[in-house]
């Protein structure tokens, strides 16, 4: 397994990064045991919760994921080999402390319930899961401005996010802190406001990134590189899209877009399935299979500091584990670019 820098961390995580959002929901306990002692056993030591998983975002399964997390760890004797991280909700889940804030009551909660269910006396990253503010994510485009929007409170509640992560910090219960679905401005505004009252600087962006979206090279990719912040790059198979599972219309048996229709439109979209068609053409051209070309493309990202998989069956496991072998040649980045000029960033 290859290890890569988190940030300025200093801390060493494996290129590939086991995500565990299914588990509660896809998966049950003994399945993520099982996912989690193979991927430790293949090198991974990088594993990402958050306290809203279960997906889809549901109040009878949340909290789900990080207790099976939490019942694997509690029976292991090796946490300081395990890099874990965590998220804190942003607003608009109401079933979760009565509707979650980034204020220090809502966060010190947030950290305290996961470190519970986790059953860890600290996480090794904790990320802000989606801004406070107004900002595109979740594949929104055509950012409006809010006039009438008070800047200085925005402000004010990244200043309180920082310095109460910085807290934390300080009292050992975190020992990074991190980003998700965060945009170029907001990642630089954390960096300048944790530069200008000495608090925590981030180490990391959690966003989506895979051949059917690429926006992360627009902005955040020069940010990555000048700033030290690794992309935590996540839905690199773009929801088993690029896996070639949907072609022709298939609904695989128990496969996330056929359970949930209505849930994950961005990835249904007719320019993806017009892109996924080529890539998977491309792949098998050169003798690899379509999800060993998308996730090898990822891992190769000089940005790219993990590739957060997911996976519902162990066989699904082990071939996303296997990527980190795969080489991507010149002549199949030349046909990856190619089809991206042909098909630009269809699922954002």
């Amino acid at each position: 397994m290859e290890y890569r820098k988190l940030g300025k961390t200093g801390i060493d995580v494996s290129v590939i990064c086991l995500g565990t959002m299914t588990y509660g929901e896809q998966n049950n306990e003994q399945e993520a045991h099982e996912q989690l002692d193979y991927a430790i056993e293949r090198g991974i030591n990088f594993i990402d919760t958050a306290e809203v998983y279960a997906i889809p975002i549901n109040p009878e399964t949340q909290g789900l994921t990080e207790q099976y997390v939490g019942s694997w760890l509690a029976g292991r004797g090796d946490r300081d080999k395990i890099v874990l991280a965590s998220k804190v909700v942003g607003p608009g889940v109401g079933h979760i402390r009565g509707g979650a804030q980034l204020t220090r009551e809502h966060i010190t909660k947030a950290v305290e319930g996961s470190l519970s269910r986790l059953h860890t006396d600290y996480l090794d990253l904790y990320q802000v899961h989606w801004p406070a503010r107004n900002a595109n994510f979740f594949s929104s485009l055509d950012y409006v401005a809010d006039m009438d929007e008070d800047l200085a409170a925005e402000e004010a509640t990244i200043l309180e996010t920082l310095e109460t992560l910085s807290d934390l910090v300080k009292q050992g219960k975190i020992r990074s802190v991190g980003l998700s679905n965060e945009t170029p401005w907001g990642t630089m505004r954390h960096l300048q406001l944790a530069d200008k009252f000495g608090l925590a600087r981030v180490a990391s962006v959690q966003n989506p990134y895979s051949l059917l979206n690429r926006s992360y090279e627009v902005g955040l990719a020069e940010v990555s590189h000048r700033e030290q912040i690794g992309l935590l790059a996540y839905s690199p198979l773009g929801f088993g899209v690029l896996t070639g599972k949907y072609e022709k219309g298939a609904m695989p048996e128990n496969a996330r877009l056929t359970r949930w229709t209505d849930y994950f439109p961005r990835y249904r979209t007719e320019e993806g399935q017009l892109a996924t068609t080529k890539y998977v053409e491309l792949a098998k051209a050169h003798g690899m299979t379509p999800t060993q070309l998308a996730l090898a493309f990822v891992n190769t990202r000089p940005f790219v500091a993990a590739n957060i998989i997911g996976a519902t069956t162990m066989e699904q496991l082990k071939e996303n584990i296997d990527s980190w072998q795969t080489e991507i040649s010149d002549e199949v980045m030349a046909g990856i670019n190619e089809i991206h000029q042909q098909h630009c960033n269809p699922c954002p």
